[in-house]
C-alpha cells in the first residue's frame, strides 16, 4: 500500500469544506432514503439466505473506501447545479412506487440505486458524480437478480459446467455418461443441482473482477477484458471441480461429494478464480505501452493528505439538491401515513384433496422430495400418475404459489427440461378444442422430448390469475400487471408428460393427452383461484 505525495495542478486549487449543518443535512437524506425503501432493503440485505450473494456485505464498505481514495479531488471540486439528478430522484421515486403498489421488492431495490444516484447528482453535479461514478456501479451488484433470469442462468450454467465437467472426468479415462446435468459414473451418480452451477463464484468473481479492473492502471481494452474474463474463469474452475469431484467419487465413493470436502473444494476452487485474475493482470502488466510492474498498475493507494497552506473554502449546496431533498421527505412522509398494501390471496382447495378418480382415469399420488420443493420454493403441488386401463401413464404435475413477489415463481419446463438429459425435438402452440379456462379456449405449449430411444410428449401452460399463458416473458409481464391493478401474484404451471412408444404414432398420444385435458379441466377450478 502506498500513499500519493505528489501534489498536482489541481490539489493547488482551493479546498471546499462542508459546514455541520450541511453534512447534517446529507445525512439525513440518506436516512430518508432507508425508510422510503426499508420493505425493499430489509429482503435484499437477507443475503446470508443466498450463499451466491452473501459477498453482498462486504460491497457498501468497498465502495465507501473507494469513494474515500478520491477524497482530495472531491474536495477540490466544485459542485456545479445540475437539474437531471432532480429528474433522476423523481424517475427512481416512480419506480419505487410502481414497485410498491406491484408488491415487487427487485423493482423497489433498483428504484433505491436509481434514486441514490440521482441524490448524488443534484448534490455534486456531473462533475463531482463523475468523479465517484465507477465506485457507485458497484452497488449495482448487491442486488439479485429477478428470479426468473437467475433460473435461466442457471440451468444453462448447470449444462456447461456439466459437459466440461464429463470431458474432464474422461480424461482420467474413467468411462462416465452424461444425461443432461446428471454425470452417471456407474455405481454413483452425480446430479449437477443449481448450488453446483456455479453462481456461487460467478457473481462474487464479477464484483471482485469489477473492483479490480477499476483500480488496474491500464488501458480501457485491458480492463474491460479483466471484468469480462471472470465469466469464463468462473464456468472453466466450476467445470474443473465437477470434474475432480467425479475423480474422486469413482475411486473414494459418495463422500468426495458431501460434507465439508464439498465445502471446501468450493472454498479452493473461488480462491484458484481469484488467483487466475491476479494472474491475467499481471499478464497484462507484461504488454502494451502503458507497461508497469504489477505492484505499481494495482497499487491502493491512500489519498494524498491536504496540505497544511491549502485555502479553504465553504461549500454552498447546489438548488437540485434542496428540491431532490424535499422530494424525499415529502415522499417518506406519505410513506409512513399510507396504510401498507397486503398482497391479496385468493382462497382456494388444496391439493391433498385432489381426487385419485377422474372419469376413466385412476390415479396414484406421488410426493416431491423436499430437496426439490425448496428450491421451487412453491406452497402447493400435485404429482400424480393417472392411467386409464392400458397404456402408458399421464404425469400429471401442478405447482401452485400464493405469491411470487418474492423471487418465488414457476420454474419452466423450457428450461428444466434439457437439465435431465431431455432434447426438445418439437416445440409448438396447440389449441386443446372443448375446453375452457375463465371464459378462455385452452392454450398449451406442446413440447416432443426424447432422451435416447425413450421419446415423450408434454403439454404445459401457466394458468395465472384466469388466464392461460403460454410464453414465459408474458408471464412475467401479467405478474407485474396483476399485482400493480389486482395486488395479486398467484399462479400456477401445469404440465402433462406421457410416454411415446416405438414406433407409436405421436398423433395417437396427442388425443391421450387431449382427452386428460377436457376431463381435468373442471377438477382443477377449485384449485386453481381464477
Amino acid at each position: 500500500m502506498t500513499i500519493n505525495m505528489k501534489i498536482t495542478e489541481s490539489q493547488k486549487s482551493p479546498i471546499r469544506k462542508m459546514q455541520t449543518w450541511q453534512l447534517v443535512l446529507g445525512f439525513t437524506s440518506m436516512l430518508l432514503l432507508g425508510v422510503i425503501f426499508y420493505d425493499g432493503l430489509e429482503l435484499m440485505v437477507k443475503w446470508w439466505e443466498r450463499e451466491e450473494y452473501s459477498h453482498g456485505y462486504m460491497l457498501p464498505f468497498v465502495v465507501i473506501y473507494l469513494i474515500w481514495q478520491k477524497r482530495p479531488q472531491l474536495i477540490r471540486t466544485p459542485f456545479r447545479v445540475n437539474w437531471y439528478g432532480v429528474v433522476i430522484v423523481v424517475m427512481g421515486l416512480f419506480i419505487y412506487l410502481v414497485g410498491e403498489l406491484s408488491t415487487l421488492y427487485t423493482i423497489i431495490q433498483y428504484g433505491f440505486l436509481i434514486t441514490l444516484a440521482g441524490l448524488a447528482l443534484s448534490l455534486m453535479g456531473w462533475s463531482g458524480f463523475n468523479v465517484i461514478l465507477a465506485p457507485f456501479l458497484v452497488l449495482f451488484f448487491m442486488v439479485p437478480l429477478p428470479n426468473f433470469l437467475y433460473n435461466n442462468l442457471s440451468a444453462a450454467l448447470q449444462l456447461i459446467s456439466s459437459q466440461i465437467g464429463v470431458d474432464i472426468i474422461r480424461l482420467f479415462g474413467i468411462s462416465v455418461f452424461l444425461e443432461g446435468n446428471v454425470i452417471d459414473l456407474g455405481d454413483f451418480k452425480l446430479q449437477v443441482v443449481e448450488a453446483c452451477s456455479g453462481l456461487r463464484y460467478l457473481f462474487p468473481l464479477t464484483a471482485l473482477g469489477f473492483i479490480a479492473a477499476y483500480l488496474y492502471k491500464a488501458a480501457f481494452w485491458k480492463k474491460s477484458v479483466i471484468f469480462l474474463s471472470t465469466i469464463p474463469i468462473t464456468v472453466l474452475m466450476n467445470s474443473f471441480r465437477i470434474g475432480v469431484i467425479g475423480v474422486l467419487v469413482e475411486h473414494w465413493g459418495q463422500s468426495m461429494a458431501e460434507g465439508f470436502l464439498h465445502d471446501f473444494e468450493g472454498w479452493f476452487v473461488f480462491m484458484a478464480c481469484a488467483a487466475l485474475l491476479v494472474f491475467e493482470m499481471w499478464l497484462f502488466s507484461l504488454v502494451g505501452k502503458d507497461r508497469l510492474p504489477l505492484r505499481e498498475a494495482f497499487a491502493l493507494e491512500l489519498p494524498a493528505p491536504v496540505p497544511m497552506d491549502a485555502q479553504v473554502k465553504q461549500r454552498s449546496l447546489p438548488t437540485p439538491f434542496y428540491a431532490a431533498f424535499t422530494l424525499l421527505l415529502m415522499v417518506a412522509v406519505a410513506s409512513q401515513m399510507l396504510p401498507e398494501r397486503e398482497e391479496l390471496v385468493p382462497q382456494r382447495l388444496t391439493f391433498d384433496a385432489f381426487p385419485t378418480k377422474i372419469g376413466d382415469w385412476q390415479g396414484s399420488m406421488g410426493q416431491l422430495e423436499p430437496i426439490y420443493i425448496d428450491a421451487l420454493k412453491l406452497d402447493d403441488h400435485l404429482l400424480a400418475d393417472y392411467r386409464k386401463s392400458e397404456g402408458a401413464p399421464v404425469n400429471f404435475y401442478v405447482a401452485y404459489y400464493d405469491s411470487q413477489r418474492k423471487g418465488a415463481s414457476a420454474h419452466s419446463p423450457k428450461s428444466c427440461l434439457p437439465g435431465g438429459g431431455w432434447k426438445m425435438t418439437g416445440f409448438e402452440q396447440r389449441m386443446i378444442e372443448g375446453v375452457r379456462v375463465a371464459g378462455q379456449p385452452l392454450q398449451v405449449n406442446r413440447v416432443v422430448i426424447q432422451l435416447g430411444d425413450v421419446k415423450q410428449l408434454v403439454y404445459y401452460w401457466f394458468q395465472q390469475r384466469g388466464r392461460v399463458i403460454t410464453s414465459e416473458y408474458m408471464v412475467k409481464w401479467y405478474l407485474f400487471w396483476d399485482s400493480l391493478t389486482r395486488n395479486r401474484t398467484d399462479g400456477t404451471l401445469v404440465r402433462l408428460t406421457t410416454m411415446v412408444a416405438p414406433g407409436q404414432d405421436v398423433a395417437e398420444v396427442d388425443l391421450k393427452l387431449v382427452g386428460f385435458a377436457q376431463d381435468i379441466s373442471d377438477e382443477l377450478k377449485p384449485y386453481i383461484p381464477n
